[in-house]
């Protein structure tokens, strides 16, 4: 079975409340669809919008005539007596999809027109389309409604627009009101009714059924589909690409042609031309799809695969992906950790797999480039026995105020506590336990010779911390680390393994 797929993401898409592309991001996203997914049909404006309109389509046209596909480019047009023909012809266009009315109630009370003057409109533009060289397509606006509460006018205006030069009729659910039962129904019963006839389906998502609509439609007999990158369009959306098309491969066995492999390099492009962020868990182009939380999951992976199904992240150029945090299990660190070409004993990776947890009680979620900040956290300083530990402490920052940092230390379990005042949190904090070791314990204390922070490539601000601390103690230099989602937390952590070293 053969679908055909035409994307409208810069039309319908356009809709989209804040959405307005550019003349170079619409030629950019033209040659996308055509020349990268393969796209059959592309519906890129609507006729006589605005003179920068014209301008753009004129370019999208321009291009499409010199790499062979000016017939994939389409434009919606009006019954507005040749005045769309007139503007498609201008920019270079060959198709036109003149809009007409699905259903009685819009024709009546929009057009206030009865059915015969609609039906004569349509003759007489379609008439002026063909005559201007233009190839024709027909909506048929609100056919869902149309079938639903008037299916004997919708019949009359395919028995009259069946005499006319007419190659495709697109039926909108113009106002998402479609299930999927009724969408098998009523496109049944066109493609019954008129046989041989190409139909398309334009599915809008208000009720989250878009998708659904689309596999009805084309098991039902629709032989095209419209879609929008992303589900972009008016109120809650079109028929997303990604989602329906993979349904149509997978669900139906249909062929599109589409190029799987790039749907998630269009979607973000997409997206950053949109500035309409994909949500997480959007189905084929999510950051989180294809990534398992759960410990379980990944045990289930590294024994036969059992968590997969047909949806590899491979078909979209994409990898599985094993989260870190709380709910992870060493099944999960070891993917990570091989993923990285890192080998680890039973033994690290359970350290490594505690240390994950407490830090994802922390945070939301621990990154793949944290990992290794993690190892080299637990593993480095493993071997250096805990003499010294932090029982608490309080940090105070108040804006006029240097801030203020009361410890408690637990030294060869006797525990000390000092205050002190610094010009930062962590100064105050290293004056506090400084003031511990000089005064109260009449010991030498370590200097800080350099104090460095970074964090893995990306610059997310939830990223982890590493904090690499190199002191001076006696004439000896060394450096410990800390990681944490939090700075100065981090920082603490390093400074508590420095206590460690030295008292060893």
């Amino acid at each position: 079975m053969k679908v055909e797929i035409m994307d409208t993401t810069l039309r319908d898409g356009e809709q989209t409340s804040g959405v307005s592309f550019s003349t170079s991001e619409k030629k950019a996203i033209t040659r996308l669809l055509l020349r990268d997914l393969h796209i059959h049909r592309v519906e890129v404006a609507s006729a006589r919008v605005s003179e920068g309109e014209r301008d753009t389509v004129a370019r999208i046209c321009s291009w499409a005539e010199r790499h062979g596909c000016l017939d994939s480019v389409e434009v919606l047009g009006f019954l507005d007596r040749g005045k769309s023909v007139e503007w498609v012809k201008s920019v270079g266009g060959k198709v036109i999809n003149l809009l007409a009315k699905g259903s009685e109630k819009h024709c009546r009370m929009q057009l206030k027109q009865t059915p015969e003057q609609h039906f004569a409109a349509i003759t007489e533009e379609i008439k002026r389309a063909r005559e201007a060289g233009l190839e024709v397509n027909l909506y048929l606006e609100d056919w869902s409604n149309g079938m639903k509460n008037s299916p004997e006018y919708v019949h009359s205006l395919m028995e009259c627009a069946l005499q006319l030069p007419v190659r495709r009729f697109l039926l909108p659910d113009t106002l998402g009101v479609l299930n999927p039962f009724d969408t098998m129904d009523y496109m049944g019963e066109m493609t019954s009714r008129y046989p041989g006839v190409h139909f398309d389906f334009h599915a809008h998502n208000d009720y989250d059924l878009a998708t659904a609509n689309v596999i009805a439609a084309v098991k039902a007999g629709a032989k095209g589909i419209h879609c929008t990158v992303n589900g972009l369009g008016e109120r809650a959306g079109n028929a997303t690409l990604s989602s329906s098309v993979t349904a149509l491969h997978d669900q139906l066995g249909a062929t599109t042609g589409i190029d799987e492999s790039k749907i998630n390099k269009v979607s973000h492009i997409v997206e950053s031309f949109s500035g309409i962020p994909i949500p997480p868990n959007k189905p084929i182009i999510g950051e989180s799809v294809f990534t398992q939380c759960a410990g379980v999951h990944a045990d289930g992976d590294n024994k036969n695969n059992l968590y997969y199904n047909d949806l590899l992240p491979e078909r979209f150029g994409r990898e599985r992906e094993y989260a870190l945090g709380k709910t992870s299990g060493r099944a999960n660190i070891r993917k990570n950790l091989e993923s990285l070409g890192i080998e680890l004993s039973d033994e690290e990776i359970l350290r490594v797999t505690d240390r994950v947890i407490q830090l994802g009680d922390k945070k939301e979620l621990v990154s793949q480039a944290d990992l290794p900040f993690i190892v080299a956290d637990v593993l480095r300083h493993s071997a250096i026995p805990t003499n010294v530990s932090v029982a608490n402490y309080t940090l105070n920052l108040v804006q006029g105020l240097k801030p203020t940092a009361t410890v408690k230390l637990v030294i060869g379990g006797c525990e000390y506590q000092e205050s002190a005042v610094g010009d930062g949190q962590f100064d105050a904090f290293m004056r506090a336990v400084r003031g511990i070791y000089t005064e109260r314990l009449q010991r030498t204390f370590p200097v800080l010779v350099n104090y460095s922070v970074s964090i893995p490539p990306g610059g997310r601000t939830d990223a982890l911390v590493q904090t690499t601390v190199t002191w001076n103690h006696d004439g000896k230099v060394f450096k410990t680390r800390g990681v944490d989602a939090d700075q100065t937390e981090a920082a603490i952590r390093a400074t508590v393994k420095m206590l460690n070293i030295i008292e060893k």
